[in-house]
Protein backbone atom coordinates (compact mmCIF):
# COMPACT_ATOMS: atom_id res chain seq x y z
CA UNK A 1 0.00 0.00 0.00
CA UNK A 2 1.15 3.41 -0.96
CA UNK A 3 1.98 5.21 2.00
CA UNK A 4 1.87 9.66 2.34
CA UNK A 5 3.44 11.41 5.04
CA UNK A 6 2.11 15.03 5.66
CA UNK A 7 3.59 17.98 7.13
CA UNK A 8 2.17 19.97 9.16
CA UNK A 9 1.81 22.70 5.87
CA UNK A 10 -0.15 20.24 4.57
CA UNK A 11 -2.59 19.76 7.40
CA UNK A 12 -3.61 23.52 7.50
CA UNK A 13 -4.07 23.33 4.04
CA UNK A 14 -6.43 20.48 3.88
CA UNK A 15 -8.00 22.79 6.97
CA UNK A 16 -8.05 25.59 5.16
CA UNK A 17 -10.02 23.76 2.19
CA UNK A 18 -12.50 22.07 4.53
CA UNK A 19 -13.47 25.50 6.40
CA UNK A 20 -14.83 27.09 3.30
CA UNK A 21 -17.60 24.30 2.26
CA UNK A 22 -19.40 24.67 6.29
CA UNK A 23 -22.69 25.93 5.05
CA UNK A 24 -24.09 25.36 8.31
CA UNK A 25 -23.12 26.13 12.22
CA UNK A 26 -22.28 23.75 14.40
CA UNK A 27 -23.79 23.61 18.05
CA UNK A 28 -21.37 20.60 19.01
CA UNK A 29 -18.46 18.42 17.71
CA UNK A 30 -17.32 15.15 18.61
CA UNK A 31 -13.94 14.41 17.96
CA UNK A 32 -13.26 10.63 17.54
CA UNK A 33 -10.02 9.75 19.55
CA UNK A 34 -7.08 9.77 18.77
CA UNK A 35 -7.27 10.64 15.11
CA UNK A 36 -9.96 13.39 15.20
CA UNK A 37 -8.62 14.81 18.26
CA UNK A 38 -5.65 17.50 16.04
CA UNK A 39 -8.16 18.29 12.96
CA UNK A 40 -11.38 18.50 15.37
CA UNK A 41 -9.02 21.03 17.51
CA UNK A 42 -8.15 23.02 14.90
CA UNK A 43 -11.71 23.39 13.15
CA UNK A 44 -13.02 23.94 16.10
CA UNK A 45 -11.06 27.24 17.06
CA UNK A 46 -11.37 27.96 13.18
CA UNK A 47 -15.57 27.53 13.20
CA UNK A 48 -15.75 28.96 16.84
CA UNK A 49 -17.32 25.89 18.04
CA UNK A 50 -16.94 25.60 21.91
CA UNK A 51 -19.09 22.56 22.98
CA UNK A 52 -16.22 19.89 21.86
CA UNK A 53 -16.95 16.59 23.23
CA UNK A 54 -15.24 13.06 22.23
CA UNK A 55 -16.06 9.36 21.50
CA UNK A 56 -13.64 6.58 21.58
CA UNK A 57 -14.73 3.36 19.81
CA UNK A 58 -13.50 -0.10 19.52
CA UNK A 59 -14.29 -2.90 17.07
CA UNK A 60 -13.38 -5.90 18.83
CA UNK A 61 -12.50 -8.94 16.54
CA UNK A 62 -10.95 -12.48 16.89
CA UNK A 63 -8.10 -12.44 15.85
CA UNK A 64 -8.16 -15.67 13.79
CA UNK A 65 -11.14 -14.31 11.58
CA UNK A 66 -9.91 -11.65 9.70
CA UNK A 67 -13.84 -11.69 8.43
CA UNK A 68 -14.60 -11.57 12.05
CA UNK A 69 -13.27 -8.16 12.76
CA UNK A 70 -15.62 -6.72 9.76
CA UNK A 71 -18.62 -8.05 11.25
CA UNK A 72 -17.95 -6.41 15.00
CA UNK A 73 -20.35 -4.89 16.55
CA UNK A 74 -18.68 -1.42 17.80
CA UNK A 75 -17.73 -1.12 21.31
CA UNK A 76 -17.90 2.39 22.72
CA UNK A 77 -15.64 3.21 25.18
CA UNK A 78 -16.04 6.76 25.84
CA UNK A 79 -19.13 8.90 24.68
CA UNK A 80 -21.13 12.18 25.53
CA UNK A 81 -24.17 11.49 27.16
CA UNK A 82 -27.45 12.07 24.53
CA UNK A 83 -28.53 15.25 26.47
CA UNK A 84 -25.30 16.91 25.39
CA UNK A 85 -26.18 16.27 21.63
CA UNK A 86 -29.85 16.20 21.63
CA UNK A 87 -31.61 18.57 19.15
CA UNK A 88 -28.03 19.95 18.34
CA UNK A 89 -26.50 20.35 15.08
CA UNK A 90 -22.81 18.02 15.62
CA UNK A 91 -20.09 18.16 13.15
CA UNK A 92 -18.60 14.31 13.96
CA UNK A 93 -14.39 14.71 13.21
CA UNK A 94 -11.77 11.85 12.51
CA UNK A 95 -9.09 12.14 10.35
CA UNK A 96 -9.53 9.39 7.48
CA UNK A 97 -12.77 7.42 6.09
CA UNK A 98 -11.28 4.54 5.57
CA UNK A 99 -13.79 1.33 6.04
CA UNK A 100 -16.29 3.89 7.49
CA UNK A 101 -16.99 1.47 10.24
CA UNK A 102 -15.92 4.03 13.05
CA UNK A 103 -16.97 7.77 12.29
CA UNK A 104 -20.51 5.79 10.78
CA UNK A 105 -20.84 3.97 14.53
CA UNK A 106 -20.23 7.46 15.69
CA UNK A 107 -22.98 9.11 13.55
CA UNK A 108 -25.58 6.74 14.21
CA UNK A 109 -24.91 6.54 17.68
CA UNK A 110 -25.04 10.97 17.52
CA UNK A 111 -28.49 10.42 15.54
CA UNK A 112 -30.07 7.68 18.08
CA UNK A 113 -29.33 10.56 20.79
CA UNK A 114 -31.40 12.86 18.92
CA UNK A 115 -28.62 14.67 17.09
CA UNK A 116 -28.55 15.70 13.92
CA UNK A 117 -24.76 14.52 12.80
CA UNK A 118 -22.63 15.77 9.89
CA UNK A 119 -19.63 13.70 9.20
CA UNK A 120 -16.14 15.94 8.60
CA UNK A 121 -12.80 14.15 7.50
CA UNK A 122 -9.47 15.32 6.19
CA UNK A 123 -9.26 12.16 4.06
CA UNK A 124 -11.84 10.13 1.94
CA UNK A 125 -10.75 6.41 0.54
CA UNK A 126 -13.48 5.64 -1.64
CA UNK A 127 -11.78 2.44 -2.21
CA UNK A 128 -11.97 0.96 1.16
CA UNK A 129 -15.31 2.14 2.06
CA UNK A 130 -17.80 -0.62 2.95
CA UNK A 131 -20.77 1.55 2.83
CA UNK A 132 -21.49 1.54 -0.91
CA UNK A 133 -22.27 5.35 -2.27
CA UNK A 134 -22.29 6.74 1.77
CA UNK A 135 -19.34 9.64 1.74
CA UNK A 136 -18.35 12.16 4.73
CA UNK A 137 -20.64 14.84 4.35
CA UNK A 138 -17.27 17.45 4.37
CA UNK A 139 -14.04 15.92 3.22
CA UNK A 140 -10.79 17.85 2.11
CA UNK A 141 -8.91 15.25 -0.11
CA UNK A 142 -9.71 11.82 -1.42
CA UNK A 143 -6.66 9.15 -1.43
CA UNK A 144 -5.86 5.76 -2.03
CA UNK A 145 -2.77 5.89 0.12
CA UNK A 146 -2.19 5.25 3.70
CA UNK A 147 -2.07 8.71 5.35
CA UNK A 148 0.63 9.54 7.96
CA UNK A 149 0.05 12.54 9.79
CA UNK A 150 2.72 15.10 11.11
CA UNK A 151 1.19 14.28 14.86
CA UNK A 152 1.44 10.42 14.33
CA UNK A 153 4.74 8.16 14.42
CA UNK A 154 7.74 8.99 15.81
CA UNK A 155 6.50 10.81 18.84
CA UNK A 156 5.48 8.23 21.39
CA UNK A 157 7.26 7.00 24.36
CA UNK A 158 8.96 3.99 22.94
CA UNK A 159 10.56 6.97 20.48
CA UNK A 160 11.09 9.20 23.31
CA UNK A 161 12.79 6.57 25.78
CA UNK A 162 14.90 4.99 22.43
CA UNK A 163 16.43 8.73 21.71
CA UNK A 164 17.49 9.29 25.53
CA UNK A 165 21.28 8.94 26.26
CA UNK A 166 22.21 5.73 28.06
CA UNK A 167 23.61 6.53 31.77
Amino acid sequence: MRRERLSWEDVDRLIAHLIPQFATSFEAMVLITRGGIVPGGMLAEALGIENVLTASVDFPFEARRQAAKLLAWPQFIQFPDDAQLAAKSVLVVDDVWGSGRTITAVKNRVQAAGGRPSTCVLHFNPYRNLFGSARPDYYAAVTDAHIVYPWEGGRGLDKVLLDQPEP
